[in-house]
């Protein structure tokens, strides 16, 4: 089965990734006008209207949102899509637990191609699902192995301009091109720890020329390479530093070339410009959603209790890393494992331990 989110087993197999970009490491905060917080959407249900374990999102043309909940390993119950807008209009659900079509055991990233199609992958049953607009189960594709066109784990999934679909195929550390009705096109990349080489390589996203970025996550490492899978350049290093990843999740890149990475490790989402060099890094501002408002507004005990709450404690960690100070300060980031981008360039961070979205804007310059 896939990567346990909920696991903070860090290790230490990928040190020393060189980069082919010297980062900005001492430019922290150098550019703090360049995203603000917006609002934060969804809350855990594991039922209808809410979140649970969400890994990944897609958005259509119409902006509607397809949140994809993996639920946990043991838990059946909670896995679905659900699909909202960043006004938090509720559309339902599709999709429950199980091995035949229309279901997930392991969903992992979400993709839609120009014709609104919503394609979602699936690390333990190694295929990809194919809905409508509204979730209705159309086709899957896929099988285990490791010869063209086979799978072993694969997560995150993008399209390019032309509706060719990327896929991360994690377990066997390549990227896989195929049509969006699932035949196969070409394939990239190979396991190791040098320049251009693939450590479970999990989120995936193009640019506007259609260049493939890969979230190395084995290795703490972004990698770009052109649209036939030739190695163009390495970005970020080990660490907690500017710049620098520690199991990065995903990554997004915007019109003008700006990289979001997010760096799952060090529970943060850090920003770099087109040549890699550091931009700015957020831990995460959340405040209630609509939806958590009005739950707390109609049970008025928990929502007294909460008011009475101190959220934001002085405590004196006995283990100094960012995943303690994550789970116990509730606007912080606590799992970011997916940043995705609009067409008005607004950034969705996904976060699976609080089964929620923080939204953020870029500040006009």
């Amino acid at each position: 089965m896939g990567r346990d989110l909920n696991s903070r087993d860090l290790p230490d197999n990928a040190r020393g990734i060189m980069t082919t970009i010297e980062t900005k490491a001492g430019e922290t905060g150098a550019r703090p006008e360049f995203l603000e917080y917006v609002m934060t959407l969804g809350m855990t249900t594991m039922e209808g209207r809410g979140f649970y374990y969400p890994v990944d999102i897609a958005i259509g043309q119409d902006e509607r949102l397809y949140v994809v909940n993996r639920s946990l390993d043991i838990v059946p119950r909670g896995v679905r899509v659900t699909m909202c807008d960043i006004d938090s209009e509720y559309y339902g659900t599709f999709g429950s637990f199980g091995e035949k079509d229309g279901q997930f055991v392991w969903p992992s990233g979400g993709a839609i191609d120009s014709r609104g199609r919503v394609y979602i992958s699936d690390e333990q049953l190694h295929r990809i699902s194919v809905f409508d607009h509204a979730g209705a189960f159309l086709s899957r594709w896929g099988s285990h192995g490791t010869g063209e066109g086979e799978f072993d784990t694969p997560s995150g999934i993008a399209f390019d301009n032309q509706d060719n679909l990327f896929v991360s195929d994690t377990y066997n550390h390549r990227i896989q091109k195929f049509t969006a009705d699932g035949r196969f096109l070409l394939s990239f990349g190979s396991q190791g720890h040098g320049d251009g080489e693939l450590n479970l390589p999990w989120g995936v996203t193009l640019d506007a020329n259609n260049n493939v970025y890969v979230a190395n996550w084995g290795n703490d490492c972004i990698l770009k390479f052109s649209p036939q899978g030739e190695y163009l350049a390495s970005y970020g290093t080990s660490g907690s530093g500017d710049g620098e990843f520690q199991r990065p999740s995903s990554v997004a890149v915007d019109e003008a070339g700006y990289i979001y990475v997010a760096d799952w490790g060090n529970e943060r989402v850090q920003v770099l410009d087109p040549e890699g060099g550091f931009v700015m890094k957020l831990r995460g501002q959340a405040t209630l959603s609509k939806w958590a408002e009005n739950f707390l507004s109609v049970n008025v005990e928990e929502g007294a209790a909460r008011a009475r709450a101190n959220l934001e404690l002085e405590i004196d960690y006995s283990v100094i890393h960012p995943h303690e100070e994550s789970s116990h300060i509730e606007k912080f980031f606590w799992s970011p494992v997916s940043v995705k981008l609009d067409r008005a360039g607004t950034l969705y961070v996904t976060e699976s331990n609080r089964h929620r979205i923080q939204v953020y804007k870029r500040i006009a310059s």
